[in-house]
């Protein structure tokens, strides 16, 4: 349970669309009262989500406040050690997942070849900054990854980070196949999945798993129909809804059987049991945790990258076009990753898909 101050303080880092819809959650969903802070790169658009923010805590009666303000990610110690927060969100990164249909070029079509893994170090880079800040200024706040969690908890892991958890990815999913399902009993809902798993896997082989009382399902690829057929916009309301219900477990000490991506930093996502400020994976009968998270490497190449003993190893499909990141590398080294794909980035936005 959060008990440092006698009112929990929460940051919120970015105000796109999943930063938004964390925020909405937690003015209604918050049973505990608490201050949010929304730290992004675009002040007015921090401010004008911490308004509408604010607004709909009051009209819930929900003693939740909401500031907004802009920041420099790569100098955050002053505003982070201002604001002492107990519970960082992060949501911002180098990389938009709407790109490809808002602005398609060479860029976009390369990672439909090759896979979102190619993203890792844009999705990495500045939650690494938060994280390094965090160390030198508030070294005991919770930090939440939003940003492909899946694969970037593990290299802050490998770099002595330990982010607590990610949200979204099989959040949603587990959320969704519940609703379609009626599912009201939690703890006898078991999934693995991965990101990949937010769209149909080409191979039925490779789709998600589901146990409902410890027994498997065959009807996944049904089940989640329906969200696979929703925006992904739409989809990041589900995704911060179930985030806003899972702080406020944190914050009031709770306990919960839920599902989140990469606990552990381990790869991919699993059915936890969430008390106080502790984690630990709950999965069925028969799967234990080396077999749980062969799965979910298996399914994060599918994805496009793996990360495993330190060392972040790409698709081959990623050496076949972008021969530069064709062996493995350190995590280390993900920032000089970053750089080169920024520059790569660059160039290619410019050229017709």
């Amino acid at each position: 349970m959060v008990s440092r101050v006698s009112v929990p303080r929460i940051v919120v880092t970015g105000s796109g669309s999943l930063a938004r819809s964390v925020c909405y959650s937690l003015a209604t969903e918050l049973t505990t009262p608490a201050t949010v802070s929304i730290l992004a790169r675009a002040g007015g658009k921090a401010a004008e989500l911490a308004f509408v923010a604010s607004v709909r805590a009051r009209v819930s009666e929900r003693a939740v406040v909401f500031y907004g303000r802009g920041v420099d990610f790569a100098d955050l110690d002053g505003v982070l050690g201002e604001l002492a927060p107990d519970l960082v969100v992060h949501c911002v990164s180098h990389q938009s997942p709407w790109e490809r249909g808002t602005a398609p070029s060479a860029w976009t079509e390369l990672l439909r070849m090759t896979g979102f893994g190619l993203t890792l170090p844009l999705q990495a880079e500045l939650l690494i900054d938060v994280a390094e800040s965090l160390r030198r200024v508030a070294p005991d706040c919770l930090l939440i990854n939003a940003c492909f969690p899946d694969a970037v908890n593990p290299v802050a892991h490998a770099l002595g980070f330990p982010v607590f958890c990610g949200i979204g990815n099989i959040s949603t999913i587990s959320a969704a196949i519940a609703a379609t399902l009626d599912w009201k009993d939690h703890r006898s809902l078991h999934l693995l999945a991965h990101h990949l798993h937010l769209h149909a896997p080409a191979d039925t082989a490779d789709e998600a798993r589901v146990w409902c009382e410890n027994v498997e399902r065959d009807d996944v690829r049904a089940l989640l129909a329906g969200m696979r057929s929703t925006a992904r916009a739409e989809l990041n309301q589900i995704g911060g809804h179930a985030a806003a219900r899972l702080i406020d477990s944190l914050l009031t000490g709770g306990t919960t059987d839920t599902h989140v991506p990469s606990p552990l930093g381990l790869p991919g996502g699993y059915p936890v049991r969430i008390r106080d400020r502790s984690i630990e994976l709950r999965l069925p009968k028969g799967i234990d945790a080396e077999a749980a998270i062969a799965w979910n490497q298996r399914m994060a190449l599918l994805d496009g990258v793996v990360v495993d003993g330190g060392q972040v190893r790409f698709a081959p499909s990623v050496g076949e076009h972008v021969p530069e990141f064709a062996e493995p590398f350190p995590v280390t080294e993900i920032r000089y990753a970053c750089a080169r794909l920024l520059a790569l980035r660059e160039r290619l936005r410019e050229v017709a898909p």
